[in-house]
Formats: C-alpha cells, sequence, structure tokens
C-alpha cells in the first residue's frame, strides 16, 4: 500500500496512559509507527503490548539470533516489509550475516544452512502453511531445545504473522531509511 488505512497517533494526542502502555517503546517522535499505530485501539494495545514485550526480551528463552531468524522467514513468507525492515538490524546485531539474511528468503533448503538454522527455516515454513510443526521438525528442535523454547518459538512466530496481518491491511508505511523486503 502507498498509503496507510489507519494513521499512526501523533506523539503530541497522547495521553499519559497511552504513554504508559508503550513503555520502553515509547521513544516520543522517533516511535515506530507499528507501535504509534495501535494506539488508536487503546484496549488492544494494552492488551498486546506485554506479549509484545516478553518476546522482543530475554525472557523470551530462545537466543536473539534465533529468534531474529525466525521473525525474518516469517515476515518474508507474510510478505510484510515493514517487519522485515524492522528485524534486519536486530538480526545483524545478533549475528547474522548479510549473506544469510539474504539467504532467508531462499528457505530452508538452500545451501549454506547450518542442519539447526533449516531447522529453524523449516518450522517457520511449516507453522506459515499448516499452523502446524510436522513431527520430524519438532523431534529435531527437540533435540537442542527444552519445551519452554519449543513454546517461544512457536509464540514467536505466531505473533509476527499476526503483526504481519496488521501491518499489511493497516497499510503501516515504512518510516525514511527503512528498506523493505529484498526484490
Amino acid at each position: 500500500m502507498s498509503q496507510a488505512r489507519i494513521r499512526p497517533l501523533d506523539p503530541k494526542e497522547w495521553t499519559d496512559a497511552q504513554r504508559e502502555m508503550l513503555g520502553p517503546m515509547d521513544r516520543g517522535n522517533q516511535t515506530t509507527d507499528v507501535f504509534k499505530t495501535c494506539l488508536r485501539n487503546p484496549d488492544l494495545c494494552r492488551a498486546w503490548m506485554p506479549f509484545t514485550l516478553y518476546l522482543l526480551s530475554d525472557k523470551n528463552s530462545l537466543t536473539t539470533r534465533d529468534k531474529e531468524l525466525l521473525i525474518l522467514r516469517t515476515s518474508w513468507l507474510c510478505r510484510a516489509d515493514y517487519d522485515w525492515a524492522h528485524h534486519v538490524a536486530r538480526a545483524k546485531q545478533a549475528g547474522l550475516t548479510d549473506g544469510e539474511i539474504q539467504r532467508i528468503p531462499k528457505g530452508p533448503d538452500a545451501q549454506g544452512w547450518s542442519r539447526f538454522d533449516a531447522l529453524l527455516l523449516r518450522a517457520s515454513d511449516e507453522l506459515h502453511a499448516d499452523q502446524f510443526i510436522k513431527d520430524a521438525t519438532w523431534k529435531s528442535l527437540a533435540e537442542r531445545y527444552n519445551e519452554r523454547q519449543l513454546m517461544d518459538a512457536v509464540f514467536t512466530v505466531g505473533q509476527y504473522v499476526m503483526v504481519s496481518m496488521f501491518l499489511n491491511s493497516a497499510g503501516v508505511q515504512l518510516e525514511p531509511g527503512f528498506t523493505g523486503l529484498p526484490k
């Protein structure tokens, strides 16, 4: 979409309660538009923010690298320019290389992935296609992940599918300086 269907709420219009809702994501004018747009529905935003903050925090039992690999693959599958753009820098900070990031669109069968990275991409693909991780993929993930990590992986992918639906449908626009999905 070339313009937003739901306009982000300008920080000058925020109430103290809305600022409190955003917590650490409140960066005034620098707050990303996904959060500014969410503020258009305060009850929804109030309910969604703790979940989002959990998944992005160190409380999420996945390594940041694994989490970002799942998020970028999900963003690619959902054609979510906005999330892709905002997570590429996080992925690089977490140790993903430019080559790995460029390989994410090619999927789990692309040459160069470690066995476990390919499993994470496959899990994202399976969740996206069937809302289910197949037994073979689950068992292989469970060789390294405990139950908590398996749950966090599923909820991380689910969160980014849901957010992609919102971003794409609401037409949340990329902020200046961000680049969306690779062509």
